[in-house]
């Protein structure tokens, strides 16, 4: 009884700013996932553009995403407000979902995907700050999990909904696609009313050059916050593109119309695990948890490195998502454990465009090795990458206060 009571509490005594966020995730989510899991084909298919389109298109989104968190984060500290920004940025998203049902060419298109990651890049940043902001530092790890965990919902959510409404809709894409702005509405009312920025949580603003990323701001960051930066680059560089974990499933005989479960297996897992984690993170040690999250990642680089059909590549992809639930929220709390307040949103915005940065190396990296050496040799890489940062963790020293 004991047990349960205090397995219930945080539930109980999780701000509702923290559930707001966490839906306002769901909802952006399952709209952006819904199109994104239809765009490849809405582009070559409908449109007539071609592979290297697709390519230009996501990279310079992309880039685009991770330099917007690095200004957002700083600008939050700056003014030392977060939820405008937050709200500017999925109003930006929110936007752009008509556009891409209306396109009639590759340019509009361009310009919708563009701004939608304009949107993300806007909103990251602040929204990471916002949620240790309105947060008691004893359920920081549990609302950090419980939003990945929601934000996951939406992951997977989005391409179910997507293969439904293609059934449903004869395989109509611009009719599906006009779907996607129902939700992207819910996400900036669910945001706007439900979301409510403490004045006492607001840092002070301080004029600063260049949006707050003087040198000096950068040092008084610390080296606890400078370690866990490394850490996060190295393990991006260990987990790759889960576009490579489709092409693994499809490598080992798994039928394309079947290749959308790789998704939402690792989605589903992931959101089941991701805010467990976090209520675990809020009761032991968050780096050795976050140390046994990182090592989980070897079982599954060499379950989809050994696997010799679609069953063993689903088990490698299960593994990955538990790996993800037990990283991605422990990591968010641990830049928010080691950055100080007022410069919370510069901290989670240089820490988004690190490892921005480093998952698009990462793809490179395992797209040649898989060209030169196999499929193999792509995850036994990820896996001596993961090692090697469950050991840089380890050896991270830990912030003078929480």
């Amino acid at each position: 009884m004991r047990a349960a009571g205090l397995a219930a509490a945080p539930v109980a005594r999780m701000p509702r700013g923290v559930w707001a966020l966490g839906l306002t995730s769901l909802f952006m989510d399952l709209s952006s996932e819904l199109i994104h899991a239809l765009l490849p084909i809405f582009l070559v298919v409908t449109l007539g553009a071609g592979p290297a389109v697709l390519g230009l298109l996501e990279g310079v989104a992309e880039a685009t995403a991770s330099f917007a968190k690095l200004v957002s984060g700083a600008l939050s500290d700056r003014f030392g407000r977060r939820k405008p920004l937050a709200l500017l940025g999925y109003g930006m998203a929110a936007f752009t979902k008509p556009l891409f049902p209306l396109a009639a060419g590759v340019g509009t298109v361009f310009l919708a995907r563009f701004l939608d990651r304009v949107g993300k890049g806007i909103r990251g940043a602040p929204r990471d700050a916002l949620v240790a902001d309105i947060t008691p530092l004893e359920l920081r790890a549990s609302a950090y999990g419980l939003r990945q965990s929601l934000d996951t919902v939406g992951a997977f959510l989005g391409p179910l909904a997507a293969i439904a409404l293609m059934w449903a809709f004869a395989d109509d894409i611009r009719t599906v696609l006009w779907f996607a702005v129902i939700p992207a509405v819910l996400c900036v009312l669910v945001l706007w009313l439900g979301v409510e920025e403490p004045e006492a949580s607001r840092p002070p603003a301080r004029p600063r050059p260049w949006l707050g990323l003087a040198r000096t701001d950068m040092a008084a960051l610390g080296s606890a916050y400078w370690w866990i930066v490394a850490v996060a680059v190295l393990l991006s560089l260990a987990r790759f593109s889960e576009a490579f974990l489709v092409l693994r499933a499809q490598d080992v005989g798994m039928a394309i119309g079947l290749v959308p479960l790789v998704m939402v297996v690792m989605s589903l897992v992931y959101s089941l695990v991701a805010w467990p984690a976090g209520r675990l993170g809020d009761r032991m040690d968050r780096r050795r948890l976050l140390v046994a999250g990182i090592l989980v990642l070897v079982p599954a680089d060499l379950l989809l490195a050994t696997a010799t059909g679609p069953a063993g590549a689903l088990w490698g992809v299960a593994v990955w998502g538990l790996h993800m639930g037990l990283s991605q929220g422990l990591l968010a709390t641990l830049v928010a454990d080691a950055a100080p307040a007022e410069r919370r949103g510069t901290a989670f915005g240089l820490f988004h465009l690190a490892t921005g940065v480093a998952a698009l190396l990462a793809s490179l990296l395992a797209g040649g090795l898989w060209q030169l050496f196999g499929a193999a040799a792509t995850f036994a890489a990820g896996a001596a990458l993961a090692l090697a940062s469950a050991l840089l963790l380890a050896l991270a020293p830990r912030p003078v206060s929480a």
